[in-house]
């Protein structure tokens, strides 16, 4: 979900039924946040170190946010990696008593403890991407589908190559001891499936940095002279890969890349290299976060829902990002 289309989300009036009355209309009006100010909200956001260039977006769109309204103070923390130190920065906005917090944890299990605490102090948990290990930590959830994510790039090299026969892919994954991981090639898979002609032929893991996308590539551009798409999990180990795809002299495939990075998208646009398309993990569910726990902190819903109560769980759509549709998305491409 775009900025924009989060903004619209929240702030547009409920649609209601024909059936209900204009009393109903403006009892269901009153309960839907919107962008005018309302009752003061402070909200805790607590995320990982931004050692990534999505986790620097997260961390970008969360504060870019927050300051469009009046009535939202932010108090967000530096930052960290290390669950014990974590933790205690959530610890710390407890103490505080900020009215919602919006957490995204360096580790999900490690850090459900600390999302039951602040939930049981009365503190309602926006859950951002990496879930808790229990429903009872938080009370929304807002996320990217992994295996959606994988399921988009293999339907979109499938119909790329569907008219080939014998047609081979290689995959270029991220951290295989981490779930989202296992589920962005899960999704993958099964959409290839739906392709009797496309053969996955070579799959390596690197870790989510340029270095490793360039060592990985380059391993699997050795092990396989032929082959016509690639699918890599990540845009920022992608600057590594297509470094190795550069020095190997090899323009005989079609890349899919992962995330949607600025610069992924300005390469698509160019239409001058490998990388036709990459398949959205937007950082944008931060932004939306924001607005979620602002509700949450007014007692409201959001808008273009008839409920007067926000949802328990959103799951953001993969969307694939090529040539034809790349300038509506590059505003919300990250460096």
């Amino acid at each position: 979900m775009g900025t924009a289309a989060a903004g619209a989300l929240f702030a547009a009036g409920c649609t209601s039924n024909e059936n209900n009355d204009d009393g109903d209309n403006a009892k269901q009006a009153a309960n839907t946040a919107n962008d005018k100010p309302g009752k003061a909200v402070t909200i805790g956001f607590a995320g990982p170190q931004a050692d990534h260039g999505w986790l620097n977006a997260i961390n970008e769109q969360a504060k870019r946010r927050a300051k469009e309204y009046k009535d939202v103070t932010l108090e967000a923390t530096e930052g960290s990696n290390d669950t014990a130190q974590q933790i205690g920065q959530i610890e710390t906005l407890i103490n505080k008593k900020v009215d919602v917090l919006v957490i995204l944890p360096a580790d999900g299990k490690a850090l459900t403890q600390v999302g039951l605490k602040a939930m049981r102090a009365g503190i309602p948990v926006v859950n951002l991407d990496r879930i808790f290990a229990s429903p009872q930590a938080y009370r929304c959830w807002i996320g990217g589908d992994n295996y959606g994510m994988g399921l988009n790039a293999g339907r979109y090299i499938g119909e790329q190559l569907k008219g080939k026969k014998n047609a081979k892919v290689i995959e270029l994954a991220g951290i295989d001891n981490l779930e989202l991981t296992r589920q962005r090639t899960e999704g993958f898979n099964d959409a290839l499936k739906n392709y009797p002609n496309i053969k996955k032929v070579g799959r390596q893991a690197a870790e989510f940095t340029v270095e490793s996308g360039q060592a990985k590539m380059a391993q699997l551009l050795q092990a396989h002279s032929d082959f016509d798409a690639l699918w890599n999990h990540d845009d920022d180990q992608g600057v590594g890969a297509e470094r190795a795809i550069k020095q190997a002299g090899r323009d005989d495939f079609l890349m899919v890349g992962g995330a949607g990075a600025k610069r992924a998208m300005d390469a698509i646009k160019a239409d001058n290299s490998v990388l036709k398309a990459t398949v959205l993990y937007p950082p944008t569910m931060a932004a939306s976060a924001i607005d979620l726990a602002r509700a949450l902190g007014q007692g409201k819903g959001v808008g273009g829902l008839a409920e007067l109560e926000i949802p328990a769980s959103l799951t953001l759509y993969s969307a694939v990002v090529t040539k034809d549709n790349v300038d509506e998305y590059l505003p919300t491409g990250f460096s």
